[in-house]
């Protein structure tokens, strides 16, 4: 049954198509600054990351006024015609000279109520004016150029258009020949013209214009004229420069972030001894003296991408005595690593010379006083001597050992000393313990601090320690006792990395 409803005729259905579309672009707009204002991307604009992603914003706003500034001129161009007042507005079609009357959205229509219509209208004005349209006549040599274009050249309606021969004046130099060559291959050759150029305005204002131009033909088919739609793209360029910039900038950071992480783990490599599986020490001995089976591991955090300045060492010194030290030096990166490097190389080679730990820590700290880049650290320095099976120990801020012995731990009570670089001319004391055959020490450079919950987790690190007294005492190895407390240390977020070392007396 054929509908009781007239036909609607092709421009309205054509007006209706406009408006619909017209309205999804304003609610797309109205999208991304509700999701723009929630991203909070100005509150990141301290970083490459963050500025990049604001580029990237305002290049999607910019987009989506651009096109709804486009399909509001095409539907006043196209229709004419709307159900609110007609605005003093004209609008030139492309290769017409009659000033075609625009109209308005309707106050309660496809735009929303009266007050976001005049807001809508009030940010597309700028838009509109960014597109202009001219026409050069090659027979009468009459210019036709329409109002926006006037406004984007900086010219007025007294000075006039510009010819085709006036216009590469405007142009920067290193852009005239692309344009004079495109203009010819359009009039001579018919080829349509689609490209962009820069001109210097009146005001010394430089702008970026992409034109797209057709020949229009007689009827004998030579070219009697060239049209043309001029867009104003400066602004849309400068916002596609600055994502450029800023993603070259986050391309720049991120690469100078990993060379520094291969860098600062190339160094803690060439520092920490490789150590796979457990080692002893002294190496060779009468068999009666009391060597160390010893096992040691390094946890990075799991908060900061950059490696820490954590160390962890054991080495036989002259005479047979043995050295075991960790500490940890603030920072991440290659300069925490640097500068780990320099004190683990100076305990090395005191201990060697025969310092003991006390007066030890008192040179490290002079070093690290006087060094150019200030830094704070904290280490643990013992000597064993496998003879008397006797432990000379100094600290400096840091974590006293651990000692297990017939399945009980005890935090060993800790001699004077300060952080290291913290004091000028700091005295470190220094205590000594005597161990016995079976008895397992647990040097660290920390672990999680409590937070109040009571976990076992969150427990702080010598705590934690202390309950691993049973099994550490079933365990046969050193390795077995390692993995116990690597378990520990590993269960819970830690902001710097930590460092362990194992040591039990055969």
């Amino acid at each position: 049954m054929p509908s009781s409803h007239p036909a609607e005729p092709p421009e309205a259905a054509e007006d209706d198509f406009l408006d619909a579309l017209i309205t999804q672009t304003d609610r797309l707009r109205t999208g991304i600054e509700a999701v723009r204002r929630e991203d909070r991307p100005d509150e990141a604009a301290a970083t490459p990351e963050g500025r990049w992603q604001r580029a990237l914003w305002d290049l999607a706003a910019f987009q989506a006024d651009d096109l709804g500034g486009r399909l509001s001129q095409l539907r006043e161009q196209l229709t004419g015609t709307g159900a609110g007042e007609p605005s003093t507005d004209t609008v030139e079609l492309p290769g017409s000279r009659a000033p075609v009357a625009s109209s308005g959205p309707s106050a309660t229509g496809a735009y929303g109520t009266a007050e976001t219509v005049g807001a809508d209208r009030a940010r597309r004005g700028s838009l509109l004016g960014r597109v202009g349209s001219a026409e050069w006549n090659l027979l009468t040599d009459e210019v036709t150029w329409s109002r926006e274009l006037y406004g984007i050249f900086g010219r007025t309606a007294e000075d006039g258009p510009l010819s085709l021969d006036e216009l590469p004046a405007w142009v920067w130099s290193e852009d005239q020949t692309a344009l004079t060559t495109a203009v010819t291959d359009c009039l001579v050759d018919g080829c349509p013209v689609d490209g962009e150029f820069r001109i210097v305005r009146p005001d010394g204002a430089v702008r970026t214009l992409h034109l797209m131009g057709e020949p229009v033909l007689d009827a004998d088919g030579r070219t009697a004229s060239m049209w043309a739609v001029l867009r104003d793209v400066s602004e849309l360029r400068r916002t596609e420069q600055a994502v450029r910039e800023s993603r070259e900038s986050v391309q720049r950071e991120r690469l100078a972030a990993r060379t520094e992480r291969r860098l600062a783990v190339e160094l803690q490599e060439s520092a920490l001894p490789p150590w796979r599986g457990s080692r002893r020490l002294p190496r060779r001995g009468d068999g009666r003296a009391g060597a160390l089976e010893l096992g040691a591991h390094y946890l990075p955090s799991t908060s900061a991408t950059l490696i820490g300045g954590g160390w962890h060492d054991a080495l036989e010194l002259p005479g047979g005595d043995c050295l075991l030290t960790v500490g940890d030096l603030t920072g991440h990166g290659a300069p925490a690593t640097s500068g780990m490097a320099l004190l683990l190389g100076a305990v090395r080679g005191m201990s060697a010379a025969g310092v003991e730990p006390g007066p030890l820590m008192g040179h490290l700290n002079g070093l690290l006083d006087a060094a150019a880049q200030p830094a704070l650290g904290s280490a643990l320095c013992c000597r064993f001597a496998p003879a008397s099976r006797t432990l000379t120990w100094s600290q400096s801020g840091h974590p006293s050992p651990v000692l297990f012995r017939g399945g009980a731990g005890t935090v060993l009570t800790a001699p004077t000393g300060v952080l290291l670089g913290a004091t000028s001319g700091a005295e470190y004391g220094q205590r000594t313990e005597h161990l016995r055959p079976g008895d397992t020490l647990v040097l660290h450079t920390g672990g999680p601090a409590p937070r109040g919950s009571g976990a076992p987790e969150e427990l702080p690190a010598a705590a934690r320690l202390l309950e691993l007294a049973p099994r550490l005492a079933r365990a046969r190895t050193a390795q077995e006792c390692l993995r116990a407390v690597v378990e520990a240390f590993d269960g819970g977020e830690r902001e710097d990395d930590v460092c362990v070392l194992v040591a039990r007396v055969e």
